[in-house]
């Protein structure tokens, strides 16, 4: 009889356990759509990213026409954001967007796209490093102004209106910062013409960003270079009227030129194929934290 008593109480304890594990694999079994709203309300709060994904996902594949489903493919978008999971965020957003054009908050999934690439346009090690954005692959940057720039022509007075045109500028900033680096590479290597295009490319493009004095100087640099004195003058004297104390023109307004030479690198250099003993950069940078070269 002890012998039964003690069977009967192991079985009831492996019923429990095994309970316990399927709700352990399902944590969303049994939950109304209200509840899980609020479960997952709940975990957002507590930045708990994972767990909220996992219930947004579950109000819309058991409730996709419920209360809380258009809601919830809002929300799933910011938590796939704040997840540092960018792509999914924007393939979250094109999806509401689809379904839900006339939505009275589809502002907010243009402006989450927008914001999501922007987050790709710093890297992972940029968000705990100070790392120069302009240095990198401008494709996300260019991808997240597209985004905040489709967002102000659809909803002039949306209320993330403000935000976008902030980060607009800034990825002006950086788009146009890039042009100049690149030009840079063309001056190391001796392709000047190229980067006199470059320099050209920001002075027409980038209007009123910090690296328009940056694009002239590179001009004239890359003209003078060139033989094209003509060319070169008509930078310069672009540059001392708009940038007079841009710091490659000297007290005088007389412009610092220099003697470039793409293949004068040393011998520790060119046994490491450029990885080592790496020679400044012959660009033009008037950034307050940049080299003054």
């Amino acid at each position: 009889m002890r012998f039964i008593q003690y069977f009967a109480l192991a079985f009831a304890v492996a019923l429990a356990g095994c309970s316990s594990n399927e709700e352990t694999e399902n944590p969303t079994a049994d939950m109304g759509e209200r509840m899980l709203y609020d479960r997952a309300s709940s975990k957002l709060k507590a930045s708990q990213y994972d767990a909220a994904i996992q219930l947004l996902q579950a109000i819309e594949s058991n409730y996709p026409f419920g209360r809380y489903a258009e809601q919830a493919q809002l929300e799933l978008i910011y938590a796939y954001y704040q997840n540092f999971e960018p792509d999914l965020a924007t393939a979250s957003a094109d999806r509401f967007i689809r379904l839900h054009p006339q939505h009275a908050n589809v502002d907010y999934a243009y402006y989450m796209k927008g914001l999501a690439a922007y987050t790709k346009s710093s890297s992972f090690a940029g968000r705990f490093f100070p790392t120069d954005s302009a240095k990198r692959d401008p494709g996300a940057a260019r991808e997240s102004f597209a985004h905040f720039s489709q967002l102000l022509a659809r909803y002039p007075d949306s209320q993330y209106a403000a935000d976008a045109e902030k980060r607009m500028i800034n990825l002006r900033n950086i788009l146009a910062r890039y042009e100049i680096n690149v030009a840079s590479y063309y001056f190391e290597r001796g392709a000047y013409l190229a980067a006199a295009n470059r320099g050209r490319f920001v002075v027409e493009n980038f209007q009123r960003t910090p690296a328009v004095g940056d694009g002239l100087a590179t001009m004239v640099q890359a003209y003078k270079l060139l033989d094209m004195d003509d060319l070169a003058e008509d930078a310069l004297a672009t540059l001392r009227l708009n940038y007079p104390d841009h710091y490659a023109l000297d007290s005088d307004g007389n412009f610092k030129y220099r003697q470039i030479d793409a293949n004068n690198r040393s011998w520790l250099n060119q046994m490491t194929f450029g990885l080592a003993d790496r020679p400044e950069p012959p660009g033009f940078d008037s950034r307050e934290n940049a080299p003054r070269r």
